[in-house]
């Protein structure tokens, strides 16, 4: 079992224009795979959904 938790934050609207989830900053495919993926695998998508959360925020931030 995995130790990681998903990062989803109950807020599930995909971008139309991007197809990046607004809450968590994972594409439908991480999502639907979340379940299945390795430990390993997981923190990788953590560390892109970071970075894309970043590149999304306002440049006042």
């Amino acid at each position: 079992m995995s130790t990681i938790e998903s990062p989803c934050v109950d807020i599930c609207q995909l971008n139309p224009n991007t197809g990046i989830c607004t809450g968590c900053f994972r594409t439908m495919d991480e999502i639907s795979l979340w379940i299945d993926l390795s430990d390993d695998d997981k923190r990788e998508v953590l560390r892109i959904a970071k970075d894309r959360e970043l590149k999304m925020l306002p440049d006042n931030f």
